[in-house]
């Protein structure tokens, strides 16, 4: 439940339009909803801003739709990553109008309506074999309210792929650079952008890439000091990262704003 949705839940008490006992059934699931195999944490936009996220591998395709359709309910767009093909199908069932992102593995519903009302964030990958961690983050991204621009195969092997969208990473608020084999792209842009970045090391890559974990160990020791790091295929945590962060900045600038006209009031 979001803070849109507990207000106009409010308003519609006080014209009337719904009762004591149905705004007390509604606001019953809060903080948490016990589901039985799962405690859904319907509270957690009220607490971060941004809503729990169903990690979809390792539940059944019951299980994910479930708590998919507990959450639909409860308002806002839901979002399922690392959604299999059965999942999916067990979702749409119980929720008609969830999408299916093949490329991302990602199950998503859209309540708000609401543009991408932050952003933008570039969202990078090295190789074409790097897509499906790229797309996940793109997608959460866009789930979580952001502007995505997408700038994909743009690896160090030809450096003149990445320089010729040098007007997206110019205009990018937070980048995400995924890349396997020795991880290297993120220190590139790290050292052309005046933003974040957030490296996700993909497990993409011959023998000796050890699945992800050279490109991981690469960029932990990046000498750019603008890249942090998230886990091996992340693209989702690099997602929530990236929008937390578009969030803070967007909060700060609407404080200054704010003390900047009360102080002109005054005046």
């Amino acid at each position: 439940m979001t803070r849109d949705a507990i207000l106009a839940l409010l308003q519609q008490i006080e014209s009337g339009n719904v009762s004591s006992a149905d705004a007390l059934e509604r606001l019953s699931h809060l903080p948490f909803e016990d589901a039985g195999f799962a405690k859904i944490d319907h509270h957690r936009s009220l607490r971060l801003g941004l809503p729990e996220v169903i990690y979809a591998a390792g539940k059944t395709p019951e299980q994910v739709a479930e708590i998919f359709a507990r959450m639909a309910m409860a308002g806002g767009d839901v979002i399922a990553t690392r959604a299999s093909v059965a999942a999916w199908d067990a979702v749409k069932q119980m929720v008609p109008d969830a999408e299916y992102h093949t490329e991302a593995r990602i199950v998503g519903l859209r309540q708000t309506g609401a543009p991408p009302n932050t952003g933008p964030v570039a969202v990078l990958c090295a190789g074409t074999s790097d897509i499906p961690v790229a797309e996940e983050a793109a997608v959460t991204a866009e789930y979580l309210g952001v502007r995505v621009e997408r700038v994909y195969d743009v690896g160090v092997a030809g450096l003149h792929r990445l320089l010729a969208h040098s007007e997206t990473l110019k205009a990018a608020r937070a980048v995400v650079v995924c890349a396997g084999m020795e991880g290297a792209l993120p220190s590139v842009v790290g050292g052309l952008v005046a933003a974040p970045v957030i490296a996700v090391p993909t497990s993409v890559g011959y023998g000796a890439a050890f699945g992800g974990l050279t490109a991981l160990l690469g960029m932990l020791n990046s000498c750019a000091p603008n890249v942090s790091v998230v886990n091996i295929d992340n693209g989702f945590g690099a997602a929530y990262v990236a929008a937390m962060m578009l969030r803070s900045m967007t909060r700060e600038a609407t404080a200054r704003s704010n003390n900047q006209l009360q102080a002109s009031e005054s005046h």
